[in-house]
Parts: structure tokens; C-alpha cells; sequence
């Protein structure tokens, strides 16, 4: 059995911790849903989560959300583009 939080699980964990912000993708519908606006580019979904009330996530222009997985933007390097 894996006991590894993850998604929305894993959101909520890093809020009760004191996170003040958790960039998320976010949906009403799943994680996986969550997941896949951001797969397919509609990087509309990509919210900072900061707070977790009454099984909805809020995020900083207040509006309320089902689902939020936690995700990173990081750079690219030259050496990961291949140049």
C-alpha cells in the first residue's frame, strides 16, 4: 500500500505546515483533470493555493476549487534543449 501523500492530499498537508502559498493546478472536477489542463497547456489552471476551507481550496483572487495538485515552474537550461 502506498502511504505517500500526493495531489490534493499533499496541498492541504503543505497549508496545515504553514505553507503561505502553493503553486497548484487546479480543477473541479479531479486531480487527474487538474493534471491534465496543465499537460495540454491551458496554463489558465495554474493557481497559488492559500488557504483550505470547508473542502475547498482558495486561491489569491479567491476563488474556490474542488482539486489542487501542487506543481513547479522551473527554468530550462541550454543543456536540456540540446544546444
Amino acid at each position: 500500500m502506498d502511504n505517500k501523500l500526493k495531489g490534493s492530499d499533499l496541498t492541504r498537508a503543505m497549508l496545515e505546515r504553514g505553507d503561505d502559498k502553493v503553486l497548484c493546478a487546479v480543477n473541479n472536477d479531479s486531480d487527474e483533470h487538474a493534471i491534465t489542463n496543465i499537460d495540454n497547456a491551458d496554463y489558465s489552471f495554474l493557481k497559488y493555493i492559500v488557504s483550505f476551507n470547508n473542502s475547498y481550496f482558495l486561491c489569491k483572487d479567491a476563488t474556490h476549487w474542488k482539486h489542487a495538485v501542487p506543481v513547479e515552474k522551473v527554468e530550462v537550461t541550454q543543456q536540456e534543449v540540446g544546444f
